[in-house]
């Protein structure tokens, strides 16, 4: 179904030379989708069993991510007609549509929490995890772009709100919450705890750090700069420190409107920006190459709301093929859908977006 082309260089070298900006063979690719259409695009691939590496491999993806196995005690019990997170206990229930359903976080065990319950609410031990079997692992995958971390990783107003609600979660910012500001921390010490291991154990493999943060509506800012600077960005920016200690370039998930923070993410050192809404106030294509291509590399703009989901294969073929074009033109682009892929996805439009990244990404 893909037509896979391969150049002459492997998914890590294509990964790096794109963050510093420099030519490569063609455009490196990422995929990541919901199970029910993930499963429909795997068998129509010839993969019956959905074997997401199968998937990857068929698609040429260039990406792998590097997330070590939590191997400490249970700190959450499971509740009947819930899904609880394991690491960090924030709840879901199943809501079913048309297409599949989705895990939908509900309950908020923390929404009305003092400092006293958020100190002894459990959070995983940096200790607690597999980091040799991850090595094995880096080193079974050492071909391709590896990451350490996702788009949760360092992410706090989207993190902080399942457990303390989205409302909550901003209030505590801007009231200075003490249990709020308590569970931040907390959640910081224990990420950035398992990220200095995770890199200490396989740095040599891993080629970038991916953080995130959820930081515009699609219209405008969720928060100010004014709150951002003070805490989210010393929070972040000991991410990037760590990352930047093992010579790690950093990427940031941003969704929505979230171009306003860019100037200060450069400043931060950050070396690329993830999601790219292209529906989103300045995050046009054509905006985000004019304002900051040459300091930035971008990662996104295939837009899992636009012709993807609801147009036909051709549209969806364009709108690659035009994104491709803005993109391309000096390097650092990574093409990747916006979010996961979602369920009312046509399998046909699948094809096409990653038969026309493969057609029109390469480089002269």
């Amino acid at each position: 179904m893909v037509n896979v082309y391969d150049g002459n260089l492997t998914s890590k070298m294509r990964v790096r030379k794109t963050f510093a900006h420099e030519k490569t063979d063609r455009v490196p690719i990422n995929y990541f989708s919901n199970h029910t259409v993930h499963m429909r695009f795997a068998k129509a691939l010839g993969v019956p069993d959905g074997d997401h590496e199968q998937v990857l491999r068929r698609l040429g993806a260039d990406f792998r991510m590097v997330n070590p196995r939590y191997t400490g005690p249970e700190l959450f019990a499971q509740i009947e007609n819930r899904h609880v997170d394991a690491l960090w206990g924030d709840h879901s229930r199943w809501v079913a549509n048309d297409y599949g359903g989705y895990w939908d976080y509900c309950d908020f065990p923390l929404i009305e929490a003092d400092e006293e319950t958020v100190a002894g609410w459990p959070t995983p031990n940096p200790d607690d995890f597999d980091y040799e079997g991850t090595l094995d692992y880096c080193k079974a995958m050492k071909d391709f772009g590896l990451h350490a971390g996702n788009p949760g990783m360092a992410d706090i107003l989207n993190s902080n709100g399942k457990l303390r609600g989205v409302e909550q979660t901003l209030v505590d910012f801007i009231t200075d919450n003490p249990a709020g500001l308590l569970l931040t921390d907390k959640r910081t010490e224990s990420n950035l705890g398992m990220l200095d291991r995770l890199l200490a154990k396989c740095g040599e493999y891993i080629d970038f750090v991916w953080i995130g943060e959820d930081l515009g509506s699609q219209h405008c800012p969720l928060i100010s700069m004014e709150l951002y600077r003070k805490h989210l960005k010393p929070r972040h920016m000991r991410f990037i420190e760590c990352a930047k200690s093992y010579g790690k370039p950093v990427m940031i998930h941003t969704c929505g409107s979230s171009s306003w923070v860019y100037e200060e993410f450069i400043e931060m050192g950050i070396s690329a920006v993830d999601t790219l809404q292209p529906e989103a106030t300045n995050m046009d294509p054509k905006y985000l190459k004019q304002n900051f291509g040459g300091r930035l590399s971008f990662h996104g703009c295939i837009s899992t709301a636009g012709p993807l989901a609801y147009g036909t294969a051709d549209e969806t073929a364009a709108c690659v093929k035009e994104t491709l074009g803005i993109m391309m033109p000096g390097g650092g682009y990574f093409l990747s859908p916006t979010h996961s892929i979602q369920d009312n996805t046509p399998t046909e439009n699948l094809a096409a977006m990653y038969n026309t990244a493969h057609e029109y990404g390469r480089y002269k």
